[in-house]
């Protein structure tokens, strides 16, 4: 009788064993990773969920090494266009990029900036002059030139996806945050390409380009006019994307960083003491990077059309 128990027992446990290695396992990209040692040309694949609006979205994110930028490109693979769009790309991976697009089938429409970045030419203006109809994006607050001009609660789609602009000034005057469409047709859960309001356990810094702490915490928290907009108000599992990254961290959630986040968790009197004692050295491309950016990275070609 013992020894028939024993067999019951370690069959069931078998039978454990086998039913949790036919579970699918979670995807890495939607939790944060530990720091990991990256290469200039890193490519993350983070694929939806498996409801059928998460299976139209195509999603990369791309890695410049030297600048530590995240460049964003996202699909709609359910097109028979299959239009695409990059956001926050960089001048020296244009041809990458390039290359995994044509690859993949896609066709670029929009080339987009969260904001006018001080660390990197941006590489709108040379994708403008090797694919014939890409469109420049960047906010009307920016200053900068491009072809498209976007406001706080407009929309830019491809395809049947869509993202939605929501200002979140502070770290420059002009900078935006977008966010992937609300609703049973759009990814889920949503994205956040919050440039550099929100970074993974931190923020940008705000002591040049018109920046202001005070209207930062702001664009995070509350603000009565844009309450419905702002990036803490969205949903906790919503996937934050910074434009930048230092410590090898890839996505976050709105609601770790609300836990987490050693800056923007304090209330805001501290938050502005932070920032004003970070002492950070001057941007090595600031003198290179804004003259270029704000025409739309075409510094070199003044007569391209913007």
């Amino acid at each position: 009788l013992l020894k028939q128990t024993t067999m019951v027992v370690v069959t069931r446990f078998s039978r454990l064993q086998h039913l949790l290695l036919l579970q699918p396992r979670f995807q890495q990209s939607r939790v944060l990773r530990r720091p990991l040692i990256r290469t200039p040309t890193l490519i993350r694949s983070v694929m939806g969920s498996s409801s059928s609006s998460s299976s139209k979205l195509l999603f990369r994110q791309l890695f410049e090494k030297e600048s530590s930028t995240y460049t964003y490109l996202l699909a709609d693979i359910s097109h028979p266009d299959k239009p695409a769009l990059l956001i926050d790309p960089v001048d020296k991976t244009v041809d990458r990029d390039l290359k995994l697009i044509n690859e993949l089938g896609l066709k670029l429409v929009y080339a987009m900036n969260t904001h006018v970045h001080a660390d990197h030419v941006t590489g709108t203006g040379l994708l403008k002059t090797k694919v014939p109809g890409v469109k420049s994006v960047i906010s009307k607050a920016s200053g900068s030139k491009a072809d498209k001009f976007v406001e706080h609660g407009e929309r830019v789609s491809i395809g049947d996806l869509y993202l939605e602009v929501r200002a979140t000034p502070g770290h420059t005057a002009g900078c935006v945050t977008y966010v992937t469409g609300e609703g049973a047709d759009q990814p889920q859960p949503r994205m956040a390409f919050t440039g550099d309001a929100v970074l993974i356990r931190g923020c940008g810094r705000t002591d040049f380009q018109g920046g202001c702490s005070d209207q930062l915490y702001e664009s995070v928290h509350s603000q009565a006019s844009l309450s419905h907009y702002l990036i803490f108000t969205l949903p906790k599992d919503t996937l934050i994307y910074p434009a930048h990254d230092y410590k090898g961290y890839e996505v976050s959630t709105v609601g770790e960083e609300m836990q987490h986040n050693p800056r923007l968790t304090k209330d805001k009197e501290t938050f502005k003491t932070i920032m004003s004692n970070l002492n950070l050295p001057y941007p090595k491309m600031i003198d290179v990077a804004l003259p270029a950016n704000m025409v739309c990275g075409l510094q070199d070609l003044p007569s391209q059309p913007n």
